[in-house]
């Protein structure tokens, strides 16, 4: 049954729409203007004339970023953190939110061992000790410098935690009749059940490693080995073409640093995006079945 709105409903509709349309032209124009520069020659981007649509339309910026070494090892530099840190957090994650989940009669300390994750949540060592143990460790400038110190996130260990709990004892009760080990009952009942709630949580991982490049600034000595944020970072305040071939001088008039740092950009959002709409189905389930109640 339709219910009719009143006057004021209508112009309550009517002023959310506008205020969120509005804030989403605010998010979505710079990033138009960003594509459109990218696209743009150099000379054009130079004199200001590029706004929301390309002027002077030309490939170069993504032909030459796609031509330079640094950017390409870079990229797979990130590609090769995303595919090993998100697996590492992910089977971390699962493997620490499981245990903590049951009672404290089915896990002694339970309790202790909670607060232990809880506490590192709110209060952090500090980013000196943290540089201090990493280096300690002898990974500095190597990739696990930027999976491991992030390898357990407690935010989501307590999204899945409470995902974990709202699952009916009763499955894993009669499995356990049958025989079935705890590791049976965590990967046969407990992570299909909670594939929505582990969709967000990849996201999350996934977008984190993605975007991150305070992590290769910190831990990485040697540029050759940052990773694709940490280097467009680093590119953004210090623009180089020096090490530029020769041969490229064709391509390299049609461009500057406007347009190449716009064009990797974009091609460094191009991925998440790609990858989001196939996990946004799950993003608000997951959510919301794995949200902490009071």
């Amino acid at each position: 049954m339709k219910i009719k709105q009143t006057p004021g409903d209508i112009v309550f509709n009517v002023i959310n729409y506008a205020i969120l349309t509005f804030l989403a032209l605010i998010c979505v124009i710079p990033f138009i203007h960003l594509i459109a520069l990218s696209f743009s020659s150099s000379a054009m981007a130079a004199a200001g004339r590029v706004g929301l649509w390309p002027q002077d339309f030309t490939l170069a910026s993504y032909q030459y970023a796609f031509q330079t070494p640094t950017f390409l090892r870079a990229f797979g530099i990130t590609i090769l953190r995303v595919v090993l840190g998100v697996s590492l957090n992910m089977v971390l994650l699962v493997l620490t939110a499981y245990p903590l989940s049951k009672r404290n009669k089915e896990m002694p300390g339970r309790t202790i061992i909670s607060w232990f994750f809880v506490i590192p949540m709110f209060i952090g060592g500090g980013l000196i000790p943290t540089y201090l143990v990493v280096n300690a460790t002898g990974i500095n400038n190597t990739i696990f410098a930027l999976i491991i110190p992030g390898a357990v996130s407690v935010y989501n260990v307590m999204i899945l935690l409470n995902f974990f709990r709202q699952t009916p004892k009763e499955l894993e009760e009669s499995a356990l009749m049958d025989g079935a080990s705890q590791f049976t009952c965590l990967v046969k009942i407990y992570v299909p059940l909670a594939i929505p709630c582990l969709a967000t949580l990849f996201i999350f991982c996934t977008v984190g490693h993605w975007n991150d490049w305070f992590s290769g600034m910190i831990y990485i000595n040697s540029s050759k080995n940052y990773p694709l944020m940490t280097y467009l970072q680093n590119l953004i305040q210090t623009p180089d073409f020096s090490l530029a071939d020769p041969s490229q001088a064709e391509l390299l008039a049609k461009i500057n640093s406007k347009t190449y740092q716009a064009a990797q950009i974009v091609i460094a959002t191009v991925p998440i995006l790609v990858v989001y709409p196939f996990m946004q189905k799950y993003f608000v389930t997951g959510m919301t079945l794995g949200a902490m109640k009071g």
